[in-house]
């Protein structure tokens, strides 16, 4: 029996061993940064610990005389009697004892020992410590894929990790200023609206949201009372995520550091209510926060151009840039691949209303549709949009044929990553095809050889792994389509468009992207709206000629009402 539970102890550890193992080997870079980011914020915790006149974890404020110790507290060190201190202190010496009063030798000890530059209170350094670990936990649970909602790259991780160091260090630093003694004085030296600003335009909404509950938690390490600068810093910092979520010109930035300001002050007056704390120092705090918002904006405006290209990110005003049709490489397009360039930009229109629709990056979806074909400029003879007679693939054989229409996602990657456009926009390029089977080709090839293997016809990516490169595969199959489809009324493009995205399910090519049943039923009617208005009937002209025939073509209602009109001439006659 005790063997049994060796062995399955034993099973246990092994099973933690190897998980923990396989963790690491994927996640080392993600866990170094961490590691490097924890050591500088013990630095600097222990650099605030080293400053600070306090005993046994507590501020020499916290002492008075008269006052019953609530502890004993003993000398670690001896500290020899100086001009300024001319109390000597023996190693061993007990200072104060739990449950006696204090002293005036005692409290005068007591203040030799914070004041002494020699003496560093270890168990306020070990509480900052255990605090560092618990917001370390807090950051593994917020930026985990299940809370972010995808992985957190690394550039991205890097760039939090220094602005968290950056915040923290301020927050220290604003506590030391001896001219202004206030807790308060965070409020106005903390660049955590700047950053927070920064993150949610670069990174997402989301992450800036779990970077404000950080960088706030940091202050409760920092503060002797920490509840007032907490709550402001929280309040300010989740109002700048939200501000930013919809601004789409850089003319924005400037509407939102008013908003910023305003709410600095607002959120400032409030908690100073709530806590019932002093007035004295509002004369400074209001004008602090308030320049301290202002300019917040003003500085994120400044600094986000030359970090998004540091970067590579796909911040609105990047994607802005890159929404412009007439940059050299579309105009390119559609100078060389005429069919392909409308095909595109049919593409991006029915991509950003779905994505639009279902609340995902609409502008990412568009810019991703733009170029998500800029690979076949180099052969576009092969494609049929781009056909105006005979299809070449006629004369040559399926495998040639297959190796030119799937090549174009290898080479719009590679001109993607010569334009250096963001990480995001290389995914909906390499993913708008996912590895399904080119079904053509491959269905031509197996009537010459059944036991053709479908990997060599079909596409070598990834299926999609976000909702916008899922979006764009949908929009690219269904607009292709519709363009082939006879009488094209909205009862057909509807069923249509139901079947091909039907097809997509089957093939799995969306299992990776998060996308739900009822996303998909929103995303088909946003399809079906876009497709009905553009491949509706016209109503032809009066005497409207045919080029062809040079005859003149009769309007269909036209024709009715003489055939009609005939019909009753010949019952009268």
């Amino acid at each position: 029996m005790k063997k049994d539970k060796n062995s399955e102890r034993k099973n246990l550890f092994q099973q933690i061993f190897y998980v923990s193992q396989s963790y690491v080997k994927e996640n080392w870079p993600s866990l170094i940064v961490f590691l490097c980011t924890f050591i500088v914020a013990t630095a600097f915790a222990f650099v605030r610990v080293a400053t600070m006149a306090s005993v046994s974890s507590y501020s020499i404020d916290s002492y008075e005389v008269g006052q019953v110790a609530d502890k004993t507290i003993i000398a670690g060190k001896s500290l020899p009697a100086t001009t300024e201190n001319p109390i000597s202190i023996t190693k061993g010496e007990r200072i104060i004892r739990k449950g006696f009063m204090i002293t005036e030798d005692e409290y005068a000890k007591l203040r030799v020992l914070a004041e002494s530059p020699v003496y560093i209170d270890y168990r306020a350094f070990a509480n900052s410590l255990l605090y560092l670990m618990l917001i370390g936990a807090l950051y593994f649970f917020l930026y985990g894929e299940t809370c972010l909602g995808y992985k957190i790259k690394l550039k991205e991780q890097i760039t939090g990790s220094v602005f968290f160091l950056v915040t923290y260090a301020f927050a220290i630093f604003s506590t030391k200023l001896s001219s202004f003694p206030s807790n308060m004085m965070i409020a106005v030296l903390t660049p955590g609206i700047f950053f927070t600003y920064l993150i949610a335009i670069l990174f997402s909404q989301r992450n800036a949201v779990y970077f404000s509950f950080l960088i706030s938690f940091s202050v409760l390490n920092v503060c002797e009372s920490p509840l007032l600068p907490f709550f402001y810093l929280l309040s300010s910092t989740l109002a700048a995520s939200r501000i930013v979520k919809k601004i789409s010109r850089r003319i924005d930035m400037l509407v939102a550091s008013f908003v910023q300001c305003l709410l600095n002050i607002v959120f400032l007056i409030i908690i100073k209510i709530i806590f019932n704390s002093v007035a004295a120092d509002l004369f400074f705090l209001l004008p602090g926060v308030a320049f301290n918002g202002f300019i917040s904006a003003i500085l994120c405006l400044g600094f986000i151009t030359p970090i998004e290209l540091l970067l590579n990110t796909a911040s609105v005003f990047r994607l802005m840039d890159l929404n412009d049709l007439s940059t050299p490489t579309l105009k390119k397009l559609q100078l060389n691949a005429t069919g392909t360039y409308s095909h595109s930009v049919m593409v991006a229109h029915l991509a950003e209303a779905a994505c639009s629709d279902i609340g995902a990056n609409g502008l990412l979806a568009r810019v991703g549709a733009y170029y998500h074909d800029i690979g076949k400029m180099d052969n576009p003879e092969y494609f049929t949009e781009n056909q105006t007679g005979s299809n070449i693939h006629n004369e040559i054989k399926p495998s040639l044929s297959v190796s030119i229409i799937r090549s174009h996602v290898k080479n719009g990657l590679e001109k993607a990553r010569a334009l250096r456009l963001p990480d995001r926009v290389l995914d909906i390029i390499a993913e708008h095809h996912g590895n399904q089977v080119i079904s053509y080709f491959y269905n031509s090839a197996k009537e010459k050889d059944p036991n053709v293997n479908p990997a060599d016809y079909s596409y070598n990516g990834n299926p999609p792994t976000s909702k916008e490169s899922a979006v764009v595969m949908l929009a690219d199959t269904v607009e292709a389509a519709c363009r082939s489809l006879d009488n094209p009324s909205v009862s057909r493009i509807d069923k249509f468009t139901q079947e091909l995205m039907d097809a997509k399910v089957n093939a799995r090519q969306l299992d990776n992207c998060n996308l739900t049943f009822k996303e998909l039923n929103i995303i088909h009617s946003a399809f079906v709206q876009i497709l009905a208005g553009y491949y509706h009937s016209r109503i032809k002209y009066p005497e409207q000629k045919d080029p062809d025939t040079g005859k003149s073509e009769k309007n269909p209602s036209a024709e009715k009402e003489e055939k009609e009109e005939g019909d009753k001439e010949k019952e009268n006659a």
